[in-house]
């Protein structure tokens, strides 16, 4: 074989093997797209039909592969998304259900007043009773807005260096005649000297305020309400007790849900509307702290405030 033939079936393989080479690119690159459109298939029926399916891919192509599982991965987040939305969306429904009706009971009241005033003429102590009915319903939609203003984050409080012990002083003498018309026994511990913490003063007389006003309204069995400060080097701790019927188990973890109420709290005497507590957490960790709550039913019932202390 002379060197131009030998030069002329060189260059006839080597054309042949790129031939080859072409074709399974050729071939490989309509596979890829095959499953390409076959995930994309898949993707689009799950989407539209909203089932829990996933998006299968047989094939030993890593790349595709790792795509396959980034969408399921994805669809496994919108699932997820989608439920806790579900889950959101119904404890906002009975929300506006019973924020509704604490509106309009005491809205039909004041209607009738004002109805009857129009006729026979307004009388002093008529007229103190729609006032008070129409300060429930203010005081009702206050608690809605703020409630609503500390979790869409609109509403942060100022933090600063604040006297605790002079604070709890201060709210229970807001209390002082209610408390002493109900007979209760208070009893108040109190260090002599200042204790500082990190905190704001509207906020933490409003964590007290519905902390008293809870034990008024679930405690009132007892008639006891306890208020404790004590504190270590880095926290302020703030108890308030009552000897009321208590929270059972089942409850404890609850009773900070939005407007979670038990049984008896829909009680024209308690008139509880499930907002208070809410707002009372949602405020102390808003200050960097927590409240929480123990109790022993039919003995007593203990909400801790912690806060920071001011170390220096």
């Amino acid at each position: 074989m002379n060197r131009e033939t030998l030069i002329f079936f060189l260059v006839v393989g080597i054309f042949l093997l790129c031939l080859v080479i072409l074709y399974q690119r050729y071939a490989y690159g309509r596979g890829i797209r095959a499953k390409l459109r076959e995930m994309s298939g898949k993707l689009k029926e799950i989407l539209e039909t909203g089932s829990d399916e996933q998006v299968m891919v047989f094939t030993e192509n890593s790349e595709l592969m790792e795509l396959a599982a980034q969408v399921n991965a994805l669809l496994e987040e919108e699932r997820k998304t989608k439920a806790d939305y579900r889950r959101g969306e119904i404890p906002s429904r009975k929300m506006l259900s019973n924020i509704s009706h604490d509106i309009k009971t005491p809205m039909t009241v004041i209607l009738g007043y004002l109805e009857i005033m129009g006729t026979k003429g307004a009388n002093p102590e008529m007229l103190q009773k729609t006032e008070k009915k129409a300060r429930e319903v203010l005081g009702l939609i206050d608690q809605f807005f703020t409630l609503a203003k500390l979790e869409s984050g609109d509403m942060t409080p100022q933090i600063s260096r604040i006297d605790v012990c002079e604070t709890c002083r201060e709210r229970v003498l807001d209390f002082y005649e209610i408390l002493t018309k109900e007979e209760f026994q208070v009893e108040i511990s109190l260090p002599e000297n200042p204790v500082y913490a990190w905190g704001n003063g509207e906020a933490l007389g409003r964590i007290l305020s519905n902390l008293i006003s809870n034990a008024l309204r679930y405690g009132a069995e007892g008639k006891y309400l306890g208020i404790a400060l004590t504190a270590t080097e880095c926290q302020v701790f703030i108890m308030v007790t009552d000897h009321g019927k208590g929270i059972d188990k089942q409850f404890a973890d609850r009773i900070f849900y939005r407007l979670f109420t038990m049984e008896d709290s829909r009680n024209r005497n308690i008139q509880g509307n499930g907002l208070g507590l809410t707002i009372a957490r949602n405020l102390a960790r808003q200050l960097g702290g927590d409240l929480t709550v123990e109790s022993l039913p039919g003995v007593r019932t203990d909400f801790t405030l912690v806060l920071k202390k001011v170390t220096y």
